[in-house]
């Protein structure tokens, strides 16, 4: 295969999720309206490339995951959508435009991130593969998202007050961590790596991902 630079699987996604829609029916267009506006808005798209750029060190071509890819941005997206509203960050800005529920108002933004989740869940599990494998990355991805990973972070981070470093790195982790983690480990479970071959690349994701919220939060 050519070689790609980040770069390139970046633009790859982008191209990607450019042909994504979420509803057809007339009296939904806005909702659809919503979902894309949030997904389209840029970013450095860190957890699909690492998904298919995994892929392409098993020796698969990027095609192969991009249903994955998709998948784990359109959680990713849910999750900003989600943070951004008054009862979380209050937040009126993102990447320079206006926030979900400022474009369309808060209950169409929580409508676009519950939709963004869902249809993440719907793209993972329609993907070509074996179906325990698949079953297992669509695993992976509610168990990141979920109590025990993203959405726990969150928790943690509105509830919490005073946290120690074991903690924050904990809440780093769960929050951050967990979903970068398993941005490499949907590909190799579409890949069919074996359980023991995994270790490396799931402590080197971890740590990256801890890394990029520190760095989010001092910037």
């Amino acid at each position: 295969a050519a070689e790609m630079t980040p770069d390139d699987i970046g633009k790859a996604v982008d191209e990607y999720l450019e042909t994504l829609h979420f509803s057809d029916l007339e009296d939904i267009t806005g909702l659809d309206e919503a979902m894309r506006y949030s997904l389209l808005a840029g970013g450095k798209r860190i957890r699909p490339v690492l998904c298919l750029a995994t892929a392409r060190s098993l020796g698969n071509d990027i095609e192969s995951c991009l249903g994955a890819a998709a998948a784990l941005e359109m959680v990713h997206t849910y999750s900003l959508v989600h943070d951004d509203l008054p009862a979380m960050d209050d937040d009126d800005l993102r990447r320079g435009m206006p926030t979900s529920h400022i474009q369309f108002g808060e209950a169409v933004a929580i409508l676009a991130g519950d939709g963004l989740f869902a249809e993440a869940i719907r793209m993972l599990a329609a993907v070509e593969g074996e179906p325990a494998r698949v079953l297992e990355a669509v695993n992976l991805l509610a168990g990141a998202t979920g109590a025990g990973g993203m959405v726990g972070g969150q928790y943690i981070d509105v509830t919490a007050t005073d946290l120690d470093r074991d903690s924050l790195r904990r809440l780093h982790g769960l929050k951050t961590g967990r979903l970068i983690a398993v941005s490499v480990e949907l590909a190799l479970s579409l890949g069919v790596v074996a359980e023991p071959d995994r270790e490396p690349y799931r402590t080197f994701a971890l740590e990256l991902g801890i890394l990029f919220q520190i760095v989010d939060d001092i910037l």
